[in-house]
Formats: C-alpha cells, sequence, structure tokens
C-alpha cells in the first residue's frame, strides 16, 4: 500500500510538473500578442497623430497664404488708386501748363498789338512831318542851290533832318514804300489817276504821288500814285 501510495505521489507530480511546464509555453504568445496589439495602437495612433498634425499644418499655412495674398490685393489696390490719382494730377498739369502757355501767347500777341497799334499811331502823325520835308525839298531850285550858299546850306540841314526822321522810323520797323515801275498793287497802293503811256507797260506805276510806308511789312499807309491806262 505504502508502495502505492508513493507512485501515486510520484504520478501527480509528474503532472503537475508537466502542467508546469507546459504553461509559459502557453503564455509567451499570449504576450507576444497582447505587445503586438499595443504597437499596433500605438502606431495606429501615431500615424492618426501625424496626419492631423500634417493637416493642422497645411491649414496654417493657407491661412498664411490666403493672408498674403489678402495682403497683396490690398497692396495693389493702393497701386492702382495712387496710380490713378498720379494720372489725373499729372493730366491737371498738363492742362494747367497748356492753358499758361495759351495765356502767355494771348498776352503777347495782345501786348505786340498793343505795341504795334501805338507804334501805328506815332508813326503816322510822324509821316506827315516826313512828307513835308519832302515837300520842302522839291521847292528847292538846283539853280538857286548853286548860286546861293545860304540856300545851298539850308537845303543841306532839311534834307539831313529828313534823313534822321527816316532812320528813326526804320529802326522801329517803318519803311517807305516807294512803287515806282512796279506793277499796281491794290494792297499797297492807291491809284489816283491812270494816263496811256506809249513807253510803259499797261497796269505799273509811272508816277508816285505820295510815298506809301510799312510797318513790319504791313502796310499803315498806300502808296498814293498814276497808272499807266489799260489799252
Amino acid at each position: 500500500m505504502r508502495a502505492f501510495s508513493n507512485v501515486s505521489r510520484i504520478s501527480r507530480v509528474s503532472r503537475v510538473s508537466r502542467v508546469a511546464l507546459a504553461a509559459p509555453a502557453r503564455t509567451v504568445p499570449l504576450m507576444n500578442r497582447n505587445a503586438m496589439s499595443m504597437m499596433r495602437f500605438y502606431s495606429e495612433d501615431a500615424k492618426a497623430s501625424e496626419k492631423a498634425g500634417e493637416k493642422a499644418e497645411e491649414k496654417a499655412e493657407e491661412q498664411n497664404l490666403s493672408a498674403e495674398e489678402q495682403k497683396l490685393k490690398d497692396l495693389q489696390e493702393q497701386l492702382d488708386k495712387k496710380t490713378k490719382e498720379a494720372a489725373e494730377l499729372k493730366d491737371r498739369l498738363l492742362r494747367s501748363v497748356a492753358d499758361f502757355r495759351n495765356l502767355q501767347e494771348v498776352t503777347k500777341k495782345d501786348v505786340e498789338k498793343a505795341k504795334s497799334y501805338a507804334l501805328q499811331k506815332f508813326a503816322k502823325d510822324l509821316l506827315e512831318s516826313v512828307d513835308n520835308f519832302g515837300h520842302a525839298l522839291g521847292a528847292f531850285k538846283e539853280e538857286d542851290l548853286e548860286k546861293s550858299k545860304e540856300i545851298s546850306d539850308l537845303y543841306t540841314g532839311v534834307k539831313m533832318t529828313r534823313d534822321v526822321f527816316e532812320k528813326t522810323l526804320k529802326k522801329y520797323g517803318i519803311e517807305k514804300l516807294d512803287p515806282l515801275g512796279e506793277r499796281f498793287d491794290p494792297n499797297k497802293h492807291e491809284a489816283t489817276f491812270e494816263l496811256a503811256q506809249p513807253d510803259k507797260e499797261p497796269g505799273t506805276v509811272f508816277h508816285v504821288q505820295q510815298l506809301g510806308y510799312t510797318l513790319n511789312e504791313r502796310v499803315i499807309r498806300p502808296a498814293k500814285v498814276g497808272v499807266v491806262k489799260e489799252d
């Protein structure tokens, strides 16, 4: 009986030992699976976090880009506005300059007209005196000049005075108009009579009754003339 009891005890111990030896073999795969599950979980969680971070960065970049685009848009609008204002100011400036130049031209012409009118009036007043000098010189006879020194000196004095007058008139653009031998021009000449002249060309001036005068090439007094009559 004792021997049987010992055998039974040994058998139980053997089974327990086998069970104990077999248990770790089953536990190790279970631990590996749990570890792998944990690793997979953390890996997926890390990927999700990484994707979330990337999306956040993309969103932030988009927001930054949108803000920069808005700034550029605002700057472009300001630039367009200033460009338009500059163009308007330039146009106003050009118009002002053009108006000023036109005013200068008009003023210059008005001043020239006023000067010309004043000079023309002054010249006309002097022309009668010049004519009188001419008439006086024409009254001297050649034989009287040769016979009398006093008459000759008087003639010379009158002629010098007339020459001074004419020189002064010329200085201010006033010149004599002596059309003897020229074709009659109604813009410059005033025909007082017509005569047939066999040795003259019809329509030409053969006699100057009174000299004409021009002021800066504009007639202020036409010459009074006799014209060769047409056949």
